[in-house]
């Protein structure tokens, strides 16, 4: 007999006509489609109430004591029989400090950066003294945190007109060359316009409102222009440091999505970032419109160093393109294990077990930063101990699926089949000590993408998120080698139109730190006290 369904049961009489075959069959299939839609339901309700965190907290031992138990449990209250004695009550002074400074402490600020402003406090003691009844044997200092409604300042050049009396003629000196012609705009001001927007995440339209507060009459479309004209002139610099990523052997590459350009009135584009991060800390985040597969090759292109290795997820975009070229492709812990995670609600014991296995790898490479290990020593710590643990974790995988017949449906068996068809990539990093364990240090990094669309939303247009990547690039590279962004926006804005191309990868923050950092070119705003 056929237990062929019916698309939709409308009504009881529809079910009514059905034999117990389809009935059971409808049943499964209706069994099967509330627990996927509730999978969704929980995974919905983690992302806005429940803890972002992956952490996994083991389950308490119920052989092991807690404090109470090992030292016997301590009466809450006193015994009715024990005398109880009363306290009485006093009023302590309330300690009183003016944050005088002892020179025993740490300052709270850089005063090499922080412009200090002193203010000279009278002694109401000397006011009915002449100088000659005391004499000034010391001082103390107290600081205090202000801030000025709005912190900019507008530089005033002041450039006389000479008449020379033997010649007759005029001469008056040229107005500085600003870093943008014939703007109005200082190199200061449009380095901390960038960080506002991209490191802050202040949208020009905020910045806007704050300048109108600070007393300034400006447009809001001329910030605009000034960050679209700041991005082209960072541009070169940006390429350079993306073609030294490119030759980098071993590359860390993932993708986010952001809006960019008008699809239809009031609707955006859907465009994304393909953020790669190379060996030597560098990382950029070119923009392409799309998540189709030829952007891996646009952006990284077909050459590629010896024994190349590029580090993802499981995208098979990327597995595509290391096929095509023949570099190796290694894949990240961090994405097999969150597919674990989960899919704890599915299966809790089973995804406890491969939690705890998976943890144990990472303890390993704690192991390995805690002892500074590299190199050949790094190589031979994993394999031998990380290698056992990974062949062990796969064996269990196996006997996962021979063993409890998970449905193609259930979260853990798509869990585990992802970590079993990945295993080669996944077992990269045992052989190669350059190899991390996943992407973490490239998801930390583009962090700044998804923080800030929270903040700006979208990018107008498609050049507009191409400069939003020109930019971010840069800032996010000047964090990871502890270079302050300001000082360096504000050094190679000043530097890039004068510099050689031929040696534009000086500006990169990587070889900036070495060449320039030491002397970095100010704004004419640097030790101008106000």
């Amino acid at each position: 007999m056929s237990t062929t369904l019916p698309q939709r049961t409308s009504t009881a009489a529809d079910a009514a006509v059905l034999d117990v075959q389809q009935l059971a069959a409808l049943v499964q299939r209706q069994a099967e489609l509330i627990e996927a839609q509730q999978r969704q339901i929980d995974w919905f309700k983690r992302q806005l109430f429940g803890r972002k965190s992956e952490r996994f907290v083991p389950p308490p031992d119920p052989q092991q004591l807690h404090l109470g138990q090992l030292l016997g449990d301590v009466p809450a209250t006193p015994a009715a029989d024990e005398p109880a004695s009363e306290v009485g009550s006093h009023k302590r002074r309330k300690p009183r400090s003016d944050f005088a400074d002892d020179g025993v402490g740490v300052s709270f600020f850089d005063e090499t950066k922080v412009p200090v402003h002193t203010i000279e406090v009278t002694n109401p003691e000397v006011q009915a003294l002449t100088p000659g009844q005391y004499e000034i044997i010391g001082e103390k200092v107290s600081y205090r945190l202000a801030q000025r409604p709005g912190a900019y300042v507008v530089l005033k050049y002041v450039r006389p007109v000479i008449k020379r009396l033997d010649t007759l003629t005029l001469h008056c000196a040229s107005a500085p060359d600003g870093v943008i012609e014939g703007s109005r705009a200082d190199v200061s001001f449009i380095a901390g316009l960038l960080l506002d927007k991209f490191a802050w995440h202040l949208p020009l339209y905020r910045q806007h409102q704050r300048l109108l507060d600070a007393g300034f009459k400006l447009s809001r479309g001329w910030l605009t222009q000034l960050v679209q004209q700041a991005a082209q002139l960072l541009q070169p610099i940006y390429e350079a440091q993306f073609e030294s990523i490119r030759m980098s052997r071993v590359k860390a590459m993932d993708e986010t999505p952001i809006k960019a350009g008008r699809a239809s009135a009031g609707k955006m584009r859907a465009g994304y970032f393909w953020p790669v991060y190379g060996e030597l800390d560098e990382v950029c985040f070119p923009y392409f419109e799309s998540r189709r597969h030829e952007h891996v090759q646009e952006a990284l292109g077909l050459r590629n160093v010896p024994g190349a290795v590029l580090l993802s997820d499981g995208y098979e975009a990327y597995g595509q393109y290391t096929k095509k070229t023949g570099i190796t492709h290694a894949q990240c812990w961090v994405h097999c294990r969150r597919n674990v995670f989960e899919a704890q609600n599915a299966e809790p014991q089973v995804a406890a077990e491969a939690l705890r296995q998976i943890g144990a790898l990472y303890k390993i490479e704690d192991d390995i930063r805690e002892k500074k290990l590299s190199g050949e020593a790094k190589r031979l710590h994993r394999l031998t101990h990380s290698k056992p643990l990974v062949e062990k974790f796969f064996e269990w995988v196996d006997q996962q699926f021979e063993s409890q017949g998970f449905l193609p449906s259930n979260p853990m068996t798509q869990a585990l089949a992802y970590a079993r068809d990945a295993r080669a990539a996944l077992e990269v990093f045992l052989a190669d000590p350059g190899v991390p364990m996943d992407t973490n240090h490239l998801e930390r990094t583009l962090r700044a993408i998804p923080m800030g669309k929270k903040n700006w939303l979208f990018c107008w247009t498609e050049v507009g998120a191409q400069h939003a990547g020109i930019v971010q690039s840069l800032i996010v590279t000047c964090r990871l080698h502890g270079i302050d962004p300001y000082t360096y926006l504000v050094d190679v804005l000043q530097r890039v139109g004068v510099h050689p191309a031929a040696r534009v990868a000086e500006l990169t923050p990587r070889l900036w730190k070495q060449h320039f950092a030491d002397k970095p070119l100010r704004s004419a705003l640097h030790g101008v006290t106000v």
